[in-house]
Protein backbone atom coordinates (compact mmCIF):
# COMPACT_ATOMS: atom_id res chain seq x y z
CA UNK A 1 0.00 0.00 0.00
CA UNK A 2 1.83 3.34 -1.01
CA UNK A 3 1.84 5.80 1.53
CA UNK A 4 -1.06 8.03 0.31
CA UNK A 5 -2.93 5.23 0.44
CA UNK A 6 -1.99 4.69 3.94
CA UNK A 7 -2.90 7.90 5.10
CA UNK A 8 -6.25 7.98 4.02
CA UNK A 9 -7.24 4.61 5.20
CA UNK A 10 -5.79 5.84 8.84
CA UNK A 11 -8.45 8.60 8.05
CA UNK A 12 -11.26 6.55 7.32
CA UNK A 13 -10.44 4.48 9.79
CA UNK A 14 -10.75 6.89 12.39
CA UNK A 15 -7.91 8.72 12.95
CA UNK A 16 -7.48 12.68 12.66
CA UNK A 17 -6.26 14.08 10.04
CA UNK A 18 -3.12 15.51 11.31
CA UNK A 19 -2.53 11.89 12.82
CA UNK A 20 -2.79 10.23 9.82
CA UNK A 21 -0.57 12.63 8.05
CA UNK A 22 2.06 12.60 10.60
CA UNK A 23 2.04 8.79 11.49
CA UNK A 24 2.40 7.57 8.20
CA UNK A 25 5.34 9.77 6.84
CA UNK A 26 7.20 10.34 10.29
CA UNK A 27 7.54 6.77 10.62
CA UNK A 28 10.46 6.08 8.26
CA UNK A 29 12.05 9.33 10.13
CA UNK A 30 12.72 7.46 13.03
CA UNK A 31 10.04 8.63 14.86
CA UNK A 32 7.82 5.68 16.50
CA UNK A 33 3.91 5.07 15.57
CA UNK A 34 2.97 5.47 19.04
CA UNK A 35 4.78 8.81 19.60
CA UNK A 36 3.65 10.34 16.38
CA UNK A 37 -0.27 9.43 17.15
CA UNK A 38 0.10 11.11 20.56
CA UNK A 39 2.16 14.11 19.13
CA UNK A 40 -0.57 15.08 16.28
CA UNK A 41 -3.73 13.79 18.30
CA UNK A 42 -5.00 17.83 18.84
CA UNK A 43 -4.10 19.18 15.68
CA UNK A 44 -7.18 17.44 13.89
CA UNK A 45 -10.13 19.73 12.76
CA UNK A 46 -7.88 23.12 12.76
CA UNK A 47 -7.18 22.46 16.34
CA UNK A 48 -10.99 21.27 16.82
CA UNK A 49 -10.96 25.45 16.27
CA UNK A 50 -11.63 25.07 12.37
CA UNK A 51 -8.01 26.62 12.14
CA UNK A 52 -5.04 25.38 10.18
CA UNK A 53 -6.49 21.94 8.68
CA UNK A 54 -4.72 19.04 10.95
CA UNK A 55 -3.97 17.30 6.95
CA UNK A 56 -1.42 20.25 6.59
CA UNK A 57 -0.46 20.93 10.50
CA UNK A 58 0.42 17.03 10.08
CA UNK A 59 2.23 17.83 6.87
CA UNK A 60 4.60 20.58 8.12
CA UNK A 61 5.78 18.39 11.27
CA UNK A 62 7.01 16.45 8.70
CA UNK A 63 8.84 18.88 7.03
CA UNK A 64 10.20 19.82 10.53
CA UNK A 65 11.41 15.84 11.06
CA UNK A 66 12.61 15.80 7.35
CA UNK A 67 14.44 19.35 7.33
CA UNK A 68 14.90 21.36 10.07
CA UNK A 69 18.69 20.96 11.86
CA UNK A 70 18.35 19.93 15.13
CA UNK A 71 19.73 22.66 17.22
CA UNK A 72 18.24 26.29 16.79
CA UNK A 73 21.55 27.73 16.21
CA UNK A 74 21.61 26.57 12.61
CA UNK A 75 20.05 29.23 10.92
CA UNK A 76 19.93 26.97 7.46
CA UNK A 77 18.34 24.10 9.30
CA UNK A 78 15.66 27.04 9.82
CA UNK A 79 15.50 28.27 6.57
CA UNK A 80 15.54 24.67 4.84
CA UNK A 81 12.52 23.95 6.41
CA UNK A 82 10.28 27.13 6.11
CA UNK A 83 11.05 27.27 2.34
CA UNK A 84 9.25 23.68 2.11
CA UNK A 85 6.99 25.17 4.62
CA UNK A 86 5.93 27.56 2.30
CA UNK A 87 6.31 25.43 -1.00
CA UNK A 88 3.90 23.18 0.71
CA UNK A 89 1.33 25.68 1.90
CA UNK A 90 1.58 27.18 -1.93
CA UNK A 91 0.92 23.95 -3.24
CA UNK A 92 -2.11 22.96 -0.81
CA UNK A 93 -3.61 26.36 -1.39
CA UNK A 94 -3.63 26.40 -5.37
CA UNK A 95 -5.48 22.76 -5.10
CA UNK A 96 -7.94 23.67 -2.63
CA UNK A 97 -8.07 27.61 -1.97
CA UNK A 98 -6.90 27.41 1.77
CA UNK A 99 -5.33 25.99 4.47
CA UNK A 100 -8.24 26.73 7.22
CA UNK A 101 -10.31 23.97 8.35
CA UNK A 102 -13.81 26.33 8.34
CA UNK A 103 -12.82 27.84 4.98
CA UNK A 104 -12.46 24.40 3.32
CA UNK A 105 -15.51 22.51 5.33
CA UNK A 106 -17.66 25.61 4.55
CA UNK A 107 -18.63 25.66 8.20
CA UNK A 108 -17.05 26.27 11.69
CA UNK A 109 -16.39 23.16 13.23
CA UNK A 110 -15.45 24.72 16.71
CA UNK A 111 -19.25 25.63 16.98
CA UNK A 112 -21.82 22.76 17.98
CA UNK A 113 -24.68 24.13 14.68
CA UNK A 114 -21.12 23.91 12.28
CA UNK A 115 -20.03 20.63 13.91
CA UNK A 116 -23.49 18.93 13.14
CA UNK A 117 -23.88 20.49 9.43
CA UNK A 118 -20.26 18.36 8.83
CA UNK A 119 -21.07 15.73 10.21
CA UNK A 120 -25.08 15.72 8.51
CA UNK A 121 -23.32 16.83 5.25
CA UNK A 122 -20.79 13.80 5.64
CA UNK A 123 -17.87 16.19 5.19
CA UNK A 124 -15.10 14.69 7.14
CA UNK A 125 -15.64 11.98 4.65
CA UNK A 126 -15.75 13.78 2.06
CA UNK A 127 -13.81 16.95 1.89
CA UNK A 128 -11.34 15.99 4.61
CA UNK A 129 -10.52 12.64 2.65
CA UNK A 130 -9.23 14.56 -0.03
CA UNK A 131 -7.43 17.34 2.06
CA UNK A 132 -5.55 13.95 3.83
CA UNK A 133 -5.02 12.88 0.03
CA UNK A 134 -3.85 16.02 -1.16
CA UNK A 135 -1.51 16.74 2.16
CA UNK A 136 0.29 12.95 1.02
CA UNK A 137 0.61 13.97 -2.79
CA UNK A 138 1.96 17.02 -1.67
CA UNK A 139 4.51 15.92 0.50
CA UNK A 140 5.52 13.00 -2.35
CA UNK A 141 6.04 15.33 -4.76
CA UNK A 142 8.40 17.56 -2.57
CA UNK A 143 10.28 14.35 -1.42
CA UNK A 144 10.82 13.74 -4.87
CA UNK A 145 12.15 16.79 -5.70
CA UNK A 146 14.79 16.59 -2.42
Amino acid sequence: MSSVSNATQMFLDGCACSQAIFSVYSLPLGLPRKTAMQIAAGFGGGMRLGEMCGAVTGALMVLGLRHASENCEELSGRIEVYSRVVEFSESFKKLNGSVICRELLGCDISTPDGMKHAQDQNLFKTICVKMVEDSARILEALESES
